[in-house]
């Protein structure tokens, strides 16, 4: 057990990553030693940024805090604490069911923290934060909270009411990554779609990727969770004018049936949908679009299913994520609908349409063979160089092995031609 060092282990989305880079940069301003997601823990003091989101999710976290309370009991740390959502949505539960926990903080009062460990919180430092991603990306979190209320939907009842980062602060932050060595900017929320309603009244969300766009060393920019429902149009104006504004849009869309989306209240319908997706085709050729569907909710028959697996086929999503629906605590759907179809129905629609996807993936993938793509280097392995395309997010979408024919830098952009493909993965030489 190392003294005066804390292991910090972030689990679930990359917002709350991003809480725990704020967190590390304050911890080692007051003296700590910080290592993140270590393989190895040996820090006296361990602290577990949890998610809340879904039920697999919400298990890991629990399954995470129990493995340490163990090791605590066997003397190999000294202080547990935990902190984020699972502890901002369920913080008396777990105060009684987890004693081995010394502190529980939500998602929004881990700067206490900082006094209970005998320090103090540096307000200077507040927009600062220690990067845990390689040194070329980053990630850039421009709002918390949703205000949409989709009847599955937990997000809410963590995060409470959309707030939006001032548009100066995110410029001030970007300004700064980009002095850092940040080259990529993968800017993300709840909802992208409402950045400045709260601040403005109007959606701000084009204004402020235009003028990040305008800052000199940002090389990309890349836009992730945005919702359907009064979508601000005018970003595809600014991804199509700038070549540094990825064309890469994450924007879930959950289902395409009408009767299922209203159960779900996304407030939006079919043919809506399909407008919404034909547009930003048209206004940003080459687009890659990713999406989030879900199977299982409660209403979805064999008939609603086909409809969804239909769409899958039409859409041809680039990339395109899938769950099966899990009832979770005080959501709507909790609350006024039954959770009434099987698991195992569940399951197989949930196998059927990720299997559809795999080959529409192939066919995106086969597409791009004897094309040139221009791709920044994440890594180095044993046998190939490690990189991704604009249309490629860090962790969730396919990489771009290049074979080793010259030496090429992590963090550096590089032209390279695709010579085959594999569903999640293409093959590349310089």
């Amino acid at each position: 057990m190392k003294r005066n060092k804390i292991d910090i282990i972030s689990l679930g989305c990359s917002k709350n990553l991003v809480d725990s880079e704020h967190l590390i940069r304050q911890l080692q301003a007051a003296g700590y030693t910080v290592e993140h997601n270590s393989s190895h823990i040996d820090g006296e003091i361990v602290v577990v940024n949890t998610c809340g989101f879904i039920a697999d999710a919400q298990q890991e976290s629990i399954n995470t805090i129990l493995a340490l309370g163990e090791a605590k009991r066997q003397g190999r740390i000294r202080k547990l604490l935990v902190m984020g959502c699972l502890s901002e949505r369920f913080m008396a539960d777990l105060t009684q069911e987890l004693p081995e926990v010394d502190h529980f903080y939500g998602k929004f009062n881990w700067k206490q923290m900082l006094d209970d460990l005998g320090k103090s919180y540096r307000h200077d430092l507040a927009s600062d934060r220690t990067l845990t991603t390689p040194p070329h990306y980053a990630y850039l979190k421009i709002s918390e909270g949703c205000n949409r209320y989709c009847a599955f939907c937990a997000i809410p009842l963590i995060t409470g009411h959309h707030k939006s980062v001032p548009m100066q602060q995110l410029l001030d932050e970007t300004r700064n990554l980009v002095d850092r060595g940040v080259k990529e900017f993968n800017v993300i929320a709840q909802d992208l779609s409402s950045y400045g309603t709260d601040l403005t009244g109007k959606m701000m969300l084009p204004e402020l990727i235009d003028k990040m766009a305008a800052i000199p060393g940002v090389e990309w920019i890349r836009l992730h969770y945005a919702y359907p429902t009064q979508f601000p149009w005018d970003i595809l104006t600014v991804m199509a004018q700038h070549p540094n504004v990825c064309n890469y849009l994450d924007i879930a869309l959950q289902h395409i049936s009408d009767k299922v989306l209203t159960a779900m209240r996304r407030h939006i319908g079919r043919d809506d949908t399909l407008r919404l997706i034909e547009r930003m085709r048209r206004e940003v050729p080459g687009i890659h679009l990713r999406t989030t569907l879900m199977v299982g909710f409660p209403g979805e028959g064999d008939r609603e299913f086909d409809e969804l697996m239909d769409f899958a086929r039409q859409a041809r999503f680039e990339r395109m994520g899938a769950f099966a629906y899990s009832e979770e605590a005080g959501t709507w759907a909790a609350q006024h609908l039954s959770d009434d179809i099987p698991q195992d129905v569940k399951n197989a629609r949930l196998e059927a349409l990720m299997a559809l996807q795999e080959d529409i993936s192939m066919e995106t993938q086969q597409s791009k063979v004897g094309t040139t793509q221009r791709v920044i280097i994440d890594r180095e392995e044993d046998e190939f160089y490690v990189g991704r395309t604009q249309y490629d997010s860090p962790e969730v979408d396919p990489e771009v092995l290049i074979t080793k024919t010259t030496p090429l830098l992590p963090g550096n952009f590089y032209n390279v031609n695709i010579t085959s493909a594999l569903p999640f993965e293409l093959m590349a030489t310089v």
